[in-house]
């Protein structure tokens, strides 16, 4: 089962005030319906969603829904529900705020549709379980998409959502508009929104375990460059002192010089803070990075002049 029907099946059993079913009647009918022979026909892939949606249009409007299953032959999907209502058409078309008084189709539902927050998250819980789809986190990059047909409820679903600071974008496809949301922080909003609360909890687990995991890679990764940093740093350190012991040009630094460089010879594989701190500690005589840095400095200087003089 994927993330997107999990989801689905989850808001789908989910109990609302008449208001509330109203608005989520309408999000799905102005984002499904197609009006055939004066018929009402819906569809959709999920069972749950098909029994949910008969059963409110049954309860409210008092009327017969006729439920067929055909065989779904694109990319051997899930079979498809296909719902059709013939009593009360255009009563129930005006009541959902599909059609105005005259039959025509409303671009924006009436504001009685959304007229506070419950009933915007159940116009957007309807619009999801007709087009929605939401990638699953563990599987895919973080995506979120509505695809809805009509530029007017395309416009104004994005709105809704821009109410919540969602900041979702749209896209004009071939074949209709895209809303969708990129940032997971977001989508986790948008599922909170419409009351997915098992579906955030497994969206924010699986999200907490790949920044928990991206931040582990980075640290390794900065871990491996430092090494890798720190290495380098005493293979040249070591070939300076090679070049002084060939020439016989260590006699020429000064003793605290020199000191370094035995230190360098004696651990050749510590880093720039490691030895500072093995001197201090073996000397009694306090040095810093920065003061043994400058040491070596010194001895870089001799290695490269015998160099240049060869």
């Amino acid at each position: 089962m994927s993330f997107t029907t999990k989801i689905k099946n989850e808001i789908a059993l989910i109990e609302m005030t008449e208001t509330e079913q109203l608005a989520e009647l309408s999000g799905f009918i102005r984002n499904n319906a197609t009006i055939v022979d004066g018929k009402i026909l819906l569809t959709t892939e999920n069972a749950v969603i098909s029994e949910k949606i008969s059963t409110m249009l049954t309860k409210i409007y008092e009327v017969f829904v006729h439920v067929e299953t055909k065989e779904n032959t694109a990319f051997h999907r899930s079979p498809l529900y296909l719902l059709s209502i013939e009593d009360k058409v255009a009563m129930i078309l005006q009541d959902l705020s599909f059609n105005d008084e005259h039959g025509c189709r409303r671009s924006a539902p009436e504001s009685y549709i959304v007229g506070a927050n419950e009933e915007i998250r159940a116009y957007l819980r309807g619009c999801f379980l007709s087009q929605g789809s939401i990638n699953d986190p563990k599987t895919s990059r973080y995506h979120m998409e509505l695809l809805i047909d009509d530029p007017g409820e395309a416009v104004f679903v994005q709105k809704l959502l821009n109410i919540f600071d969602l900041n979702a974008k749209l896209l004009n496809r071939d074949k209709g508009y895209m809303i969708y949301l990129k940032e997971a922080e977001k989508i986790s909003d948008f599922l909170k929104l419409i009351k997915a609360y098992n579906a955030v909890m497994y969206f924010e687990d699986v999200r907490v375990y790949h920044d928990q995991k991206n931040r582990t890679n980075r640290l390794n990764n900065c871990e491996q460059a430092n090494m890798d940093k720190v290495i380098q740093t005493a293979s040249e350190q070591m070939k300076y002192i090679e070049i002084l012991r060939e020439n016989v040009g260590i006699d020429l630094l000064d003793e605290k010089t020199q000191e370094a460089l035995d230190y360098r010879v004696k651990y050749p594989e510590a880093s720039l803070q490691e030895l500072s701190e093995i001197i201090s500690l073996e000397t009694g005589k306090k040095i810093t990075k920065s003061g043994l840095n400058h040491r070596f400095r010194k001895i870089k200087e001799l290695a490269l002049k015998f160099k240049e003089i060869k």
